[in-house]
């Protein structure tokens, strides 16, 4: 039998989580805010940064070059899955870093409440670990592991997603034109930024989206110039879903172009010829309406597998440094989209 406070903090937990599980812009600035007050959970920052990926996925499908190339239903279907992702990792984390965040507060470990939350046996003696010995490292690699688990079977291998997302063109374009780029950007210094990084390959494989969370850690906090500097800028730089927000040179959330006409390249190492429009980029709450959720299935993926879920920390040595390659990326997009035009306008 719990005492009343501890039934009252679970509610509230679960409340705050609704109120701020709202769309891609909320839950994704819930992170930031969470990880200012509390710097030693590094998942959240982490967090934020990835979310804020997911929201610029969001809004590419409403943007310059995606509706040119993907039907509506596609587009819509696509949103439906990125953002019944999102939402689904949210409402699974952020409880937990709230009842720590109690637990601090009220300086004594609540961490049996966890199963009131629905969270996996998983993720029990982790954070009673991290209680002890406060290694965010290891917090870190649970929490990806946890949450990539967690996704698993209610997305990735959901009937559904498969059918209408997974198996169709708007998945598989990704690869063909390496638009699956997870970026950190940095401030920007004079006329220049430096743009950090990974891309994403085979995501329906969970093993390796659990070694890229990983990678992007070491990305993230393995650097401390780097990591300051990614700080700086999320903490400046409030989160809209467009990608204004971190290249306002290229991107616009006002359309520039006029619709229907010939979109001719006109982008080189991520500068735009003199004259020429910018590439639409549309802020969230603009490009989507807000999405009611139905409640996940309630079940314990620890409990429903036998393998040992490996907590050692991926290190990243090079290669982080993406600008140039996702450049590249928008100049292939820029491509694809005028030869489909061009080739139609032709007939």
């Amino acid at each position: 039998m719990y005492e009343p406070k501890h039934v009252e903090l679970v509610h509230w937990i679960k409340q705050e989580t609704k109120s701020l599980n709202i769309n891609n812009v909320t839950r994704t600035m819930a992170y930031l805010e969470y990880y200012r007050r509390n710097p030693e959970i590094h998942w959240s920052l982490l967090a934020h940064m990835v979310s804020r990926n997911a929201g610029w996925n969001m809004t590419d499908l409403k943007g310059e070059f995606l509706p040119k190339l993907l039907s509506e239903e596609e587009r819509n279907y696509y949103f439906m899955w990125l953002e019944r992702g999102n939402w689904l990792i949210f409402q699974d984390a952020f409880p937990q870093l709230l009842l720590y965040e109690a637990s601090k507060l009220d300086r004594n470990p609540l961490f049996h409440l966890l199963k009131d939350l629905s969270v996996s046996s998983f993720m029990r003696p982790i954070w009673k670990e991290f209680w002890a010995n406060g290694n965010s490292s290891k917090l870190t690699m649970a929490l990806i592991i946890n949450e990539q688990n967690y996704i698993e079977s209610r997305i990735v291998q959901n009937d559904f997603f498969k059918e209408k997302v997974l198996n169709k063109t708007a998945f598989a374009l990704q690869d063909r034109l390496n638009l699956n780029y997870i970026l950190f950007p940095t401030e920007r210094k004079g006329n220049d930024s430096i743009m950090l990084g990974d891309i994403v390959h085979d995501f329906t494989q969970l093993e390796k989206r659990i070694t890229i969370g990983k990678r992007l850690y070491s990305i993230l906090f393995h650097y401390p110039t780097h990591l300051e500097s990614i700080f700086s800028w999320a903490t400046e730089k409030r989160h809209s879903g467009s990608r204004k927000d971190y290249w306002d040179h290229l991107f616009t959330d006002v359309r520039e172009s006029i619709p229907g006409r010939l979109y001719n390249p006109h982008i080189h190492e991520c500068e735009l010829k003199q004259g020429v429009p910018k590439i639409y980029s549309p802020s969230l709450h603009f490009a989507w309406k807000e999405i009611v959720h139905e409640p996940p299935a309630v079940f314990d993926w620890f409990q429903q597998t036998n393998a040992s879920p490996n907590l050692t920390p991926v290190f990243v040595e090079d290669g982080y440094l993406i600008k140039k390659k996702y450049c590249k990326s928008i100049e292939k997009l820029s491509l694809a989209v005028y030869m489909k035009k061009a080739i139609f306008e032709r007939r």
